[in-house]
């Protein structure tokens, strides 16, 4: 099995692992802090090394409970070989702190007003959240972000938790999502996001370990795309 780096430290940027398998374009690592595409947060690239040789990963991807890198070129590679995995960290930072951003914005919708996030999505500059909210308009998107904002702002520490199905279970609203209570019907261990004090919920991105790292949340547009769902995009300033 894949030990998965990123499920407990996010902050990895280097590492070195062994090539347990080669297929073409798609090359498997007995470990790896790439990664892979899911929950509205796109994959992690970069590059994988060994010697005077240097390869790239153009995107990841998950199957089952592997973890598949496919890369520009693997020539070379083969299982057993010993290499260096450096992630391109500027890219991996920002989605960090995006998907912190919208965990803190869905707690205060979670807290505040009698409604859902139904979606959202992660890009390389920007983030996206739908909301089934009554009454949902632009002046109270701005509240919520400016609550958002002051939680960002009071420093919290943003923690891994791992708990059992039944821990996690006997906790209200740990999994706000479909695919949330999908996982909590299929896994035995939960990971958990904690924002000291403010929002406890089940996760499998990476985070930043202070919300003060998310900086300041932006609009950059509100849609009105329906009575039952209405649509923002953040960035960070």
């Amino acid at each position: 099995m894949v030990e998965k780096i990123y499920l407990k430290d996010a902050y990895v940027k280097d590492f070195e692992a062994t090539v347990s398998s080669v297929d073409n374009q798609i090359v498997e690592l007995d470990r790896t802090a790439f990664y892979p595409t899911g929950g509205g947060q796109p994959s992690d690239s970069g590059t994988i090394s060994f010697g005077n040789s240097r390869y790239k990963v153009i995107e990841v991807s998950k199957s089952g409970d592997s973890v598949l890198h496919k890369m520009e070129n693997a020539q070379g590679l083969e299982a057993g070989t010993q290499i260096e995995g450096h992630l391109d960290w500027e890219k991996r930072y920002m989605h960090m702190r995006l998907h912190t951003a919208l965990h803190i914005i869905d707690g205060v919708v979670h807290k505040n007003l009698d409604g859902n996030i139904t979606g959202g999505q992660i890009y390389d500059d920007r983030a996206r959240m739908d909301f089934d909210v009554p009454g949902l308009d632009r002046q109270k998107v701005e509240k919520i972000i400016e609550a958002a904002q002051e939680i960002v702002d009071k420093r919290l520490t943003v923690s891994v938790k791992f708990m059992s199905k039944e821990e996690a279970s006997a906790v209200p609203g740990i999994a706000r999502t479909a695919p949330g209570e999908e996982l909590m019907r299929k896994l035995d261990i939960i990971r958990i996001i904690d924002i000291e004090g403010f929002d406890f919920q089940l996760d499998g991105g990476t985070h930043v370990a202070n919300t003060s790292e998310v900086g300041k949340i932006g609009i950059i547009k509100y849609e009105n795309k329906g009575s039952h769902n209405k649509r923002i995009e953040i960035a960070l300033l």
